[in-house]
């Protein structure tokens, strides 16, 4: 009997070892396997990206300096060509590559509207998917707190945010009417796909000491914005 119990015992006690080793490995399988929360452009450029409510927004400003057939997209530093383009560019703040690591680049309406500026599987949101963002927040008098970066780092010291959504803007500036650059670490200003008219297209802009986020409609031809996109 002694013997019995001795041969039933130990094959248990394999089994059971046996069941947590597949277990284990499992449950590795399933971590190594998750999706990741980062998009890569077609510059290699690395994007995080957060979950807000039905939509998936980036994290960051896009800084892609080709769209995403690979086409290049001219790089205008002359400011009185910039005040009168009527096609796409881009633009580092100030003419200054390294604004790119914290705030990307400032896109004129033109490389916005040609649909291919964000990369595959996303796109430039539209006005009304700026306001299913600004809804989901509470509203646009009270998400620009909710939307920018906490803290006074790069907003002041004049900053309310508690950036709840993760969302993280950041004030990026502007290329403004008259060709030059302005207000960088005092607004931040992002184009929609959205059209207005001969001029127009609208746009958001935060600023530090408010809570809200508001929309308007700014010139297609002059100013050169921030670009945020969302997930197809």
């Amino acid at each position: 009997m002694k013997t019995k119990n001795r041969i039933w015992i130990y094959p248990l006690f394999i089994i059971f070892a046996l069941f947590l080793v597949t277990s284990s490995c499992k449950k590795d399988n399933n971590n190594s396997s998750s999706p990741s929360n980062t998009i890569t452009d077609v510059d290699g450029n690395v994007y995080h990206f957060v979950v807000i409510g039905t939509q998936t927004w980036m994290v960051e400003n896009l800084s892609t300096t080709h769209y995403n057939d690979g086409t290049p997209i001219p790089n205008v530093t002359n400011p009185a060509v910039r005040d009168t383009l009527k096609t796409a560019a881009y633009f580092w703040y100030n003419d200054d590559i390294t604004n790119k690591a914290i705030y990307g680049a400032l896109y004129n309406w033109y490389a916005v509207n040609t649909g291919i500026l964000a990369p595959k599987g996303w796109h430039v949101a539209s006005f009304d998917e700026w306001g299913i963002l600004y809804t989901y927040l509470g509203g646009a008098d009270a998400a620009g707190a909710h939307l920018k970066e906490q803290g006074a780092a790069h907003w002041g010291s004049t900053n309310i945010s508690d950036n709840s959504s993760g969302f993280t803007a950041l004030p990026g500036g502007e290329s403004n009417g008259d060709g030059y650059f302005g207000d960088i670490g005092v607004y931040g200003w992002w184009w929609s796909a959205t059209y207005s008219d001969d001029h127009d297209a609208f746009a958001l802009m935060m600023s530090p000491g408010s809570t809200g986020i508001n929309g308007g409609r700014w010139n297609t031809d002059v100013d050169g914005f921030s670009v945020r996109c969302v997930k197809n």
